[in-house]
């Protein structure tokens, strides 16, 4: 019989795990004559306590090694990167408990904040653009927090792969791929949220493995410890993107197969899967629900202070802002002639109608005064509430007070230009078939396309309009049409605000209607704003809504960069992190080729080998003993990992946001452990293959050797993409980088 390279998981063996660390053998019949042979079906080093110190020295190595190349050169370069303009710059809102709105959910940002502040940032550094120099400001312990969590990826993986094959070569390969890896690498160095997100959708992988190897023990205390941190990872996934989603898919599809297994089998009693079903909904979806709820209940008590993220968010959720004008205020409860006025849409993320005097570009429907809406606090925001057929003040003295009723007809002036709300049969600039908005006249004086009846939603004739609590309408009286938001973002001409239209399709939606939220006029009495502060789980549900709203609204810019995700498994184009000429400090995101090249090939004949052998065993065929070991763990193992890069990679083709290269990440880290199982697999079949003991010990060790070295020296080639580099380009002879543009897409 062909000798077998040791440390395989046979059959066997996979369908009796014990709980907790584990020596595998070679399950099969044990009559072959050769010592040699034999010899192989047992551990390298003799025992299997010297085999389990060894495998925890291995462990602690390569975690030295992942530290050590995450935290060397960490304070380079001394200025902002990238994305750290944007989660630097909510570090320091924690710290400073200022509201500001994100499209992701808080926890990765509080992690950030909280790492700034235990490390002594005082959170008063503006993290304006890239570029920008930290100077004086201790930006290390936020680099620090993200670099530690990337270097534990690493380890995470090498326990993973271990739990998945038994395999010390399989686990070591993919620690290696991990480390050398200078796109991980990269990510894991800044202020950024993807490290943070890796490190909890691994956590939440090696749970569930370490929870799935406890099978046979349930209810157990370990059981128990795995089950319960697998729901708590999740939490953190999906606390930090919304991303964490498909690590969430993945572990409910290894729950749904567990528990058909256990209602397959007729040795339990019904109760028992009862509680087998009870368990997992307490600690898969109860505490990962109440962990995730409870981020956002120390997020909006933390941020209590108005911020840039107030005018994202309905007037109610500012009334509970300390700062904001309607926390606690007092403004006058009906409307009336007069008052100065801002105007909401109530379309989460739409924002208030706004002008500025900036025209519509030429060719562009009436060349008039552009109208928008606009998400932030503004004196543009400003509009005058007047009559339609009289240009008198009402605020003069002499004037009467009155107020505005459903169905007045009015005129809306802008306060800081003195243009009227105006609409015409133009086209609107965006969307077709409706028409535009724009500003009109002087001093007030327009025509009578400046004249808009107003209304109230469900509401008679007659009736007063209440500030912030009467949802109206604005009716064109000349065409007929509603004003409303179609939510598009406007180019450049338009400061990329959002396009205000008049659509003649009357459907009521919430892009047409509108609340006064701002109410300014000296001759009402005031009341007190406190009674519309929302409650938790109000302010809970309209976050999401705008959440959900500001990610589908993610469009690319007029000549940003963006990638597609068929680009991202070829390595076909980097991101630029830090500079852009021989002068500069340059970064630059690009996975080491050899790895990602490895992976895609990995990938590829994965799926060739792995369907020969599911159709071999489907139609009868009797592998070896040996070989079927090796098979239930390519094909159970693997295929675990293969679940996970699909389902972290292909619902990117689904999305209609913007993509960059990073969101391939977390499939990455997938699609790095599949390979060290796969190789690991293919060249002990190959030893299996051969009639010399000697020769196959010799070709498996060469093999895992190379595999290494290559990854270890290919890191050696571009580690100054990374690192950083200052100095000649790629072009340049003397670069560092010189001649390692393998693909004319790599832009470094």
């Amino acid at each position: 019989m062909p000798p077998v390279v040791g440390g395989g998981l046979a059959g066997s063996e996979l369908r009796s795990r014990r709980c907790g660390p584990q020596t595998a053998t070679v399950v099969g019949p044990d009559k072959t004559a050769d010592p040699a042979a034999r010899s192989l079906k047992r551990p390298a080093w003799g025992s299997r306590h010297f085999e389990a110190a060894g495998r925890w020295a291995l462990l602690a190595l390569v975690t030295l090694l992942s530290f050590a190349t995450r935290f060397h050169r960490l304070d380079q370069p001394p200025h902002v990167c990238w994305d750290e303009t944007h989660f630097g710059k909510m570090g320091s809102y924690y710290i400073n408990r200022t509201f500001f709105f994100d499209v992701h959910p808080p926890l990765g940002k509080m992690l950030i904040g909280l790492a700034g502040y235990l490390s002594g940032y005082d959170g008063t550094f503006l993290f304006q653009k890239p570029g920008d120099k930290y100077e004086h400001h201790n930006y290390m312990g936020m680099r620090g927090f993200c670099a530690f969590l990337g270097s534990l990826l690493v380890p995470f993986a090498y326990l993973t792969v271990w739990e998945l094959s038994k395999s010390l070569p399989a686990a070591l390969l993919t620690a290696a791929l991990l480390t050398f890896d200078t796109g991980c690498l990269t990510l894991s160095q800044y202020i950024l949220l993807d490290p943070i997100l890796m490190f909890f959708i691994m956590a939440a992988m090696l749970s569930t493995v370490k929870y799935n190897s406890c099978a046979n023990r349930p209810f157990s205390a370990p059981w128990w410890f795995w089950l319960s941190l697998t729901g708590i990872n999740l939490a953190g996934a999906l606390g930090v993107k919304f991303v964490g989603l498909f690590i969430i898919l993945q572990v409910g599809w290894n729950t749904i197969s567990d528990l058909w297994h256990l209602f397959g089998d007729l040795s339990l009693s019904m109760v028992t899967v009862g509680k087998h079903l009870a368990a997992r909904v307490l600690c898969l979806i109860v505490l990962p629900l109440t962990l995730y709820t409870a981020t956002y209940a120390v997020h909006f008590t933390v941020l209590n202070k108005s911020g840039p993220g107030d005018g994202f968010f309905s007037s109610a959720f500012q009334s509970r802002l300390s700062g904001n004008n309607l926390h606690n205020a007092s403004i006058p409860e009906h409307l009336a002639y007069g008052s100065v006025i801002t105007v909401k849409n109530l379309r989460m993320a739409i924002g208030y109608l706004h002008s500025h005097r900036h025209l519509y570009p030429e060719g562009i429907g009436a060349r008039q005064q552009q109208v928008t809406t606009y998400l932030h606090k503004d004196y543009n925001n400003l509009w005058i509430i007047k009559k339609h057929n009289t240009n008198a003040d009402p605020l003069d003295p002499s004037f009467p007070v009155e107020f505005v009723r459903h169905g007045d007809i009015i005129r809306l002036e802008h306060k800081e230009t003195s243009r009227n709300l105006h609409s015409h049969y133009h086209e609107a600039p965006l969307t077709r078939k409706h028409y535009q908005v724009t500003g009109y006249g002087i001093n007030g004086t327009g025509d009578s396309n400046d004249f808009w009846r107003i209304e109230v939603v469900n509401r008679k004739f007659g009736n007063r309009i209440k500030v912030l609590r009467s949802r109206i309408r604005l009716i064109h009286l000349v065409t007929g049409c509603v004003l409303g938001s179609s939510g598009k973002v406007l180019p450049k001409w338009g400061w990329e605000q959002l396009e205000v239209t008049c659509t003649p399709y009357l459907k009521e939606t919430l892009n047409s209607i509108w609340n006064v939220e701002d109410h300014i006029n000296p001759k009402l009495p005031n009341i007190s704003l406190e009674v519309l502060q929302p409650s938790f789980p109000e302010v809970l549900l309209e976050s999401h809504m705008v959440m959900i709203r500001g990610n589908s609204g993610l469009k690319p810019k007029d000549n940003e960069f963006t990638s597609k995700p068929w680009h991202w498994p070829i390595n076909y184009q980097g991101l630029r992190f830090s500079g852009i000429n021989d002068t500069d400090f340059r970064v630059y995101l690009l996975g080491n080729p050899v790895v990602w090249w490895l992976n895609l090939l990995s990938i590829a004949l994965y799926l060739l080998l792995g369907s020969a052998i599911a159709i071999a065993v489907q139609r009868g065929a009797r592998l070896p003993a040996e070989v079927e070991g090796l098979s239930q763990v390519l094909l159970r193992g693997g295929g675990q990992l293969l679940l996970g890069w699909a389902l972290h990679y292909f619902p990117f083709f689904l999305m209609g946001r913007i993509l960059y290269f990073h969101h391939y990440f977390p499939a990455m880290l997938f699609s790095s452990m599949l390979t060290g199982i796969l190789w690991d697999t293919l060249l002990r079949l190959w030893a299996w293959s051969l009639a010399s003991s000697s020769l196959a010990r010799g070709l498996y060790v060469v093999g895992n050797l190379g595999l290494l070295l290559g990854t270890a020296y290919s890191f050696y080639l571009f580690h100054p993409l990374a690192y950083g580099m200052v100095g000649p380009l790629a072009q340049d002879p003397q670069s560092p980088m010189a001649g390692l543009r393998w693909l004319e897409s790599w832009d470094f």
